[in-house]
């Protein structure tokens, strides 16, 4: 008796065991075969192998039909990314979404009747579902890993745009991809508002209601929409208008770890949203539309929109409203008008208008092979051409673009935009003239009797200046200066640095008149030229006219440069201001910036390990002196590769302190609103929270030296098997359980050209890891 009970305890344990196992095998599945369905009721779902995303059965807020659709596994707050029948759902839980030969994934009801399927060209003889881990759902071949699929989600997106998904025309095909809102909260089904990337004239995304057009970014130049405020980089994701003779996509692409979805709402708003971690929700990181100014023709034709003035709308220069009296009344739709007629037989002129998001481009036409003055006499000898544009085209520097019609949705972007070149009467450059006349008689007047105040003025200024000064050094002493310093710059850098000035006629002969052949490099503080002076060569590093952040910038270089010593930091000579020229000029580093050894091919095969060793070595050596051993502590904020500067000698020199902030020994961290540096070199706090530290430093020295072991681009690294930046591809080696450095070492040996060369490194490093 006891082992007859002892048997069917043991046979109860074996079918729940097998049970349990047939049912845990199923739930963690990523396929939907012709065995194998989806059936609802059963609270069984498929996920992707990775356990990113989940699919399966669901109802919306309050509703009580049911949809096949897709979230995040992982992810406490349910967020659908995809539904497979928003159009016609399930009003009972009786549904199953099968796969059937030859090859179709198709949703039935309680009776058997197919509310969905997929259209399909060809036919396999054993199809299955999949969700990959992009969150992308493919039908396919069971054992075909070409990538060849007979359908997939990605090709029919609802309202999200996942990283990775094209959104445009396949010209081949003739299908367009684009996004569609929910009707609402509780239906799913396509609403009022699409988003589209619209490659007619010039490719441009935009949003419509119904058919009318309500928001458009303005066309993608290479680097970004010109007329978007929040096209600007990003520290987690690149985005990037790509165009071919047989396909036009917009698409986003993560270079960080960062869970990130961009959804179109029942509302009409384009939304970009980040899981946050700590308040475990999602946060709203971007909004389209950004403010008034982004309503599609707001102010009519030649309106043009200024979101800092008040009427937003006002008209170009040279124009005046079409209806003034609607005008009063804030009523824009009727636009502007030129204020003298064209005349194309009596010659017209064309004036130019600067930081402007180019008008709509659907009615334009575009040619990439031109230069300005092609396209300016293009668009001259045509009567109709009303405006051209010599825009940056996909990188390219001579773009030109010309109108044909009056010239819509434009607005001042006052930090970036482009230059357009509009027709207009001849009789306008007569006017031109004559207000400069006006000018010059005015200026004529005023100068002799202003100049006369403001030199009695700065006399003034620069008396009461030295001797507070004087009073100041007196207290303080000048051995150093304090950490909570606060630099009140004057333009003298000699005096208040005790640094060589030099006057401006002889950095100019030094570097012959900055001659466009002596320049060597360019960054947000402006140019920088080679130069000989006093039989020395030197490096001028000039400020732009133009830089929204120059001052600031050479504030900090002479604040620290001029006071830190070290012979991993470049080296200040000194510096010359005369009126608006403020130069900073620096010891001459003939090998130029890391960047151009460490991911370039031709220059990369004179890094052997033991001078990568030594750039390494150098780079730290830089940052300890930094953060311990100098008179302050100083956080760099911007380290990078193409910062650090090579001697002759190949010895690392930390350059480029713009950007540096003081931070008190008993500090630890600040907060900032304004982030600035190098996406891709930012620590996470910092880059999402504005929190830096020496800390902030250390981790972008571990991205510099990840870029330096492995000769790959943390921001331009890309992988065939996932979306991953270099650090996040180092980080999935390391689960993985390999040495991340031995991985990427092994990597970059095995596939370079001159392999034999480095046959016997390799081995040795090979024997040192055993």
């Amino acid at each position: 008796m006891n082992m007859i009970l002892k048997q069917a305890v043991f046979a109860i344990f074996m079918l729940m065991f097998l049970y349990s196992s047939i049912h845990l095998c199923f739930g963690a599945t990523d396929k939907i075969t012709t065995t194998h369905f989806l059936k609802d009721g059963e609270a069984n779902f498929i996920a992707s192998r990775g356990g990113t995303f989940e699919m399966g059965f669901f109802s919306p807020a309050n509703s009580e039909n049911r949809y096949v659709g897709m979230w995040y596994k992982n992810i406490s707050v349910r967020t659908v990314v995809w539904v497979a029948n928003r159009k016609v759902p399930l009003t009972s839980r009786t549904g199953i979404l099968k796969i059937i030969e030859p090859g179709r994934l198709v949703l039935l009801n309680g009776t058997n009747d197919v509310l969905w399927s997929t259209n399909i060209s060809r036919s396999v003889q054993n199809p299955i579902a999949q969700l990959l881990d992009s969150g992308n759902l493919v039908v396919k071949e069971a054992f075909d890993d070409t990538g060849n699929f007979l359908w997939q989600s990605f090709d029919h997106p609802t309202d999200t745009l996942l990283p990775g998904m094209k959104l445009g025309w396949n010209f081949v095909t003739g299908r367009e991809v684009y996004l569609s809102s929910w009707k609402n909260e509780e239906d799913p089904a396509p609403g009022d508002y699409t988003y589209h990337c619209d490659p007619s004239g010039y490719p441009q995304n935009v949003m419509k209601k119904g058919s009318d057009v309500v928001y458009r970014s303005g066309p993608w130049n290479g680097r970004s929409f010109t007329g978007s405020q929040n096209s600007r980089e990003c520290p987690f994701y690149t985005i990037g208008v790509f165009s071919s003779k047989t396909e036009v996509y917009f698409r986003y692409k993560l270079t960080s770890s960062v869970i990130v979805r961009l959804i179109l709402s029942q509302n009409g708003v384009l939304q970009l949203w980040t899981w946050g971690d700590v308040k475990r929700d999602w946060v709203p990181f971007l909004l389209i539309p950004a403010d008034n100014c982004d309503t599609y023709k707001l102010c009519g034709s030649y309106g043009s929109c200024n979101s800092q003035d008040f009427p937003v709308c006002g008209c170009l220069d040279k124009f005046v409203p079409n209806n003034s009296e609607a005008w009063k009344k804030t009523d824009w739709s009727g636009g502007c008008v030129r204020r003298t007629e064209l005349n194309c037989l009596q010659g017209d002129i064309f004036l130019k208008y600067s930081h402007v998001k180019l008008p709509d481009t659907r009615n334009s036409r575009s040619n990439v092979s031109m230069t300005e003055e092609e396209c300016k006499n293009l668009c001259s000898k045509n009567c109709s051409c009303m405006a051209y544009s010599n825009a940056e085209i996909h990188n390219e520097a001579s773009g030109c673009i010309l109108w044909f019609e009056d010239l819509l949705d434009i607005r001042q972007v006052p930090e970036g935009g482009q230059d357009i070149y509009i027709r207009m009467a001849a009789s306008e450059a007569d006017s031109l003239e004559k207000s400069d006349e006006k000018k010059r008689k005015v200026l004529h007047w005023i100068l002799p009797l202003s100049v006369g105040v403001i030199l009695v003025t700065l006399s003034m200024l620069i008396y009461h200046r030295r001797r507070r000064k004087t009073l100041e050094l007196k207290k303080k002493g000048r051995s150093g200066f304090s950490g909570n310093y606060n630099m009140d710059y004057n333009g003298s850098c000699a005096e208040e640095f005790e640094i060589p000035l030099f006057d401006l006629s002889t950095i100019m002969k030094a570097t012959n008149n900055f001659s466009i052949n002596r320049k060597i490099g360019e960054g947000g503080f402006g140019p920088v030229y080679k130069g000989i002076l006093e039989g020395q060569e030197i490096a001028v590093k000039r400020l732009s006219r133009t830089s929204t952040q120059g001052e600031n910038e050479f504030k900090n270089e002479v604040l620290y440069i001029a006071k830190l010593q070290h012979r991993n930091l470049v080296k200040i000579l000194g510096c010359c201001s005369d009126g608006e020229e403020k130069m900073l000029i620096y010891e001459y580093l003939p090998n130029g910036s890391l960047d151009s050894f460490i991911f370039d091919d031709t220059p990369n095969k004179v890094l052997d390990w033991p001078k990568r060793f030594h750039i390494i070595n150098g780079i730290a050596r830089g940052l300890v002196y930094l953060h311990q051993d100098s008179q302050l502590r100083i956080i760099h904020r911007d380290l990078k590769a193409n910062n650090i500067l090579l001697d002759k000698d190949m010895n690392p020199k930390i350059s480029d302190f713009g950007l540096a902030k003081i931070c008190e020994e008993d500090d630890a961290g600040a907060m900032t609103n304004r982030v600035v540096g190098t996406y891709g070199y930012l620590s996470p706090e910092y880059a999402l929270y504005g929190k830096y530290s020496v800390k902030s430093d250390v981790f972008s020295f571990g991205i510099l030296v990840l870029e330096i072991v492995s000769g790959k681009s943390n921001r331009k690294f890309s992988h065939s098997d996932h979306n991953l930046n270099l650090l996040g591809h180092a980080w999935k080696l390391y689960k993985e359980g390999y040495i991340i450095f031995t991985a990427l070492l092994m990597n970059y040996m095995e596939n370079d050209k001159e392999s034999e060369r480095r046959k016997e490194p390799r081995e040795e490093f090979r024997s040192r890891e055993n």
